[in-house]
């Protein structure tokens, strides 16, 4: 039986599968089997996939659910005790895998281990992930999960290993979210469960804020709910903050969106203390003022400059 089980959910990725594929299939550490869920892709993404002549590939095609249900599907089918995702669309340093089995093996005590990693926002912007004040290179279990997942989120879908019964004690994935539904599993999980994490980059998540379009498109999302971990918050101030910053965004949307009924009912849940002066300076700006702003950010992004209220 293999060490790991890549879990890699496929819809309409044919322009990246195979560098992807091709970054798994040149890891170091070979102990591992790949389950590509091709979540009924309409573009030729199963093609590129079925030309790949590796034992360790196995490919499922289910009906378009959503990527929730094709990751937890994968699970299921998963032969080994240790999961890793990757997006269809994400690339590995061929080190990834070798050195996320040794801090599985270093540090026992975990059950959800992270790697460090870049978010490529544009062809240009490739900016490193920053866990508060965790420094780089830092190896070891996570004292304060919550409070250093700011301004990015320690466990980066692409850059996690779980032991798998604790994702199926979580019961995997939400598959009426959307939208957020890795951030919804994994605070259960670190609310829960120790984190492990090597602060190296092995992991690049793109983005492509060039082919983005308008905000009208949050109106067809299905976010956590995040009323679950309220009482949580109540005596977990880094968790609050922490949940906060995503409520902002999410807000910061709707409003864009033009839905303030939904805007109002996300702000009423955050305190506004959990947000610095930026973000609360841009909840008071005009909606054409932030909109010409979010416009100029993607356009600077594409130039590689990156700017960001989150810190």
């Amino acid at each position: 039986m293999p060490f790991f089980s890549v879990v890699i959910p496929l819809f309409n990725k044919a322009a990246y599968v195979e560098d992807t594929l091709n970054s798994v299939i040149k890891q170091t550490y070979s102990d591992f089997e790949i389950i590509v869920i091709n979540d009924g892709s309409t573009d030729d993404s199963l093609e590129k996939v079925s030309q790949f002549e590796d034992e360790r590939l196995t490919i499922h095609t289910i009906e378009n659910c959503g990527v929730s249900t094709a990751r937890n599907i994968g699970v299921e089918k998963a032969k080994t005790n240790y999961i890793v995702f990757l997006d269809a669309d994400d690339l590995w340093q061929s080190n990834h895998l070798q050195v996320l089995k040794k801090l599985i093996d270093d540090f026992p005590e975990s059950d959800l281990y992270c790697m460090g990693y870049h978010k490529r926002k544009s062809k240009k912007s490739n900016i490193r992930a920053v866990f508060g004040s965790i420094e780089n290179r830092f190896r070891g279990y996570v004292k304060d999960y919550f409070e250093n997942s700011l301004p990015f989120t320690i466990a980066g879908i692409g850059a996690v290993a779980i032991d798998k019964n604790v994702f199926l004690e979580h019961r995997g994935f939400s598959e009426t979210v959307t939208h957020g539904e890795d951030i919804e599993l994994w605070t259960k999980i670190a609310l829960n469960h120790t984190v492990a994490l090597h602060n190296i980059p092995t992991v690049t998540h793109q983005l492509h804020v060039e082919s983005r379009v308008s905000n009208k498109n949050v109106l067809l999302k299905k976010f956590p709910d995040y009323s679950q971990f309220n009482h949580a918050e109540a005596s977990n101030a880094s968790l609050k903050k922490y949940l906060d910053q995503n409520r902002y965004a999410i807000a910061l949307s709707y409003r864009l969106s033009g839905d303030e009924n939904s805007f109002k009912s996300w702000m009423e849940n955050i305190d506004l203390n959990s947000l610095n002066v930026k973000q609360r300076t841009l909840l008071k700006l005009p909606n054409a003022l932030v909109t010409t702003l979010q416009k100029t950010h993607r356009i600077l992004l594409e130039k590689g400059l990156y700017l960001s209220t989150y810190r």
